[in-house]
């Protein structure tokens, strides 16, 4: 029996392509509205409202990015992150300068000179407040699917890898060095089997087709789309203003371990470039595999 998150991405028959969610459906799966790809325990897990629906073990998935946040955000747990419980921050800040206006107690003015982003507020070594960013996506293989949440922790982020296997931010760089862009192509994310704690690598791996590409347009500029991007106010939970305790590990996902933020330098910029491949050669050689 199929168990992975592909299980509704085959066509339709004809007569209920037109079927509406029914109140029956609804009412026995309750709100369907928040949908994301979770990578806890080095698994891709699809999350429902809270809830885990459905795995996949294989160490690949492709998608397609149709939506992201622009800026790296920031998220603070004053507590452990237990996943099943409410899993929305302390404190947060969607464009990684300032907390946002909607939190009641926020811990300070500026997210640089926060002393939660202080090396040493978290567990060990690490920072309270860790760096994320947050993506919307589709499954390649159901286009015309839902929208789905992907966050992804510093670790996933942050750093270099080759041209199989990059962090998020050199891939998009990657791209776009090659005048590409990012939601034109189905893009492979990848649990990276030499790391410790789940961490994921992304390469790209097609061009969309026609009927795709019209198709993740429309899905970008979805309400669902732009929702998956921000941590909104609608989620906060109640905040107290006592003092907030040492934050214990994990923002999003609770195995996350921190990596910095790169600072820009500007006597280095062809450092950024990823790998010097032909960017058309690289997709066209991976397709045929």
């Amino acid at each position: 029996m199929a168990n992975d998150m592909t299980l509704f991405s085959k066509d339709l028959p004809d007569y209920l392509q037109e079927v509406e969610l029914d109140d029956l459906t609804k009412s026995l799966a309750g709100n369907t509205g928040s949908k994301r790809i979770s990578i806890r325990g080095g698994v891709f897990r699809l999350v429902v409202n809270g809830e885990e629906v459905a795995k996949n073990e294989s160490r690949a998935m492709n998608i397609v990015i149709v939506n992201g946040a622009p800026k790296v955000a920031r998220s603070f747990y004053a507590g452990k992150y237990t996943p099943g419980e409410n899993s929305t921050p302390d404190c947060w800040s969607n464009d990684g300068n300032k907390p946002d206006p909607s939190i009641e107690f926020p811990q300070h003015a500026s997210c640089d000179t926060c002393p939660q982003n202080i090396k040493g507020s978290g567990q060990g070594d690490s920072r309270a407040c860790r760096f994320l960013q947050r993506l919307a996506v589709l499954l390649a293989d159901d286009i015309n699917g839902d929208v789905y949440q992907l966050t992804l922790p510093s670790k996933s982020l942050f750093g270099r890898g080759d041209v199989d296997k990059m962090p998020f931010q050199q891939y998009a760089k990657y791209v776009g060095s090659q005048g590409k862009n990012i939601n034109t192509l189905v893009t492979e994310m990848r649990l990276d089997s030499d790391s410790d704690t789940p961490k994921l690598t992304f390469k790209p791996v097609r061009f969309l087709t026609r009927p795709e590409w019209e198709a993740a347009k429309v899905a970008g500029e979805s309400p669902a789309a732009r929702a998956a991007v921000v941590q909104t106010p609608a989620l906060k939970k109640k905040a107290t203003p006592a003092a907030l305790p040492k934050a214990a590990p994990a923002a999003v996902e609770s195995d996350d371990a921190e990596v910095e933020e790169p600072k820009k330098r500007a006597s280095k910029k062809s450092a950024e470039v990823a790998p010097k491949k032909d960017f058309t050669d690289v997709i066209s050689s991976w397709a045929d595999d």
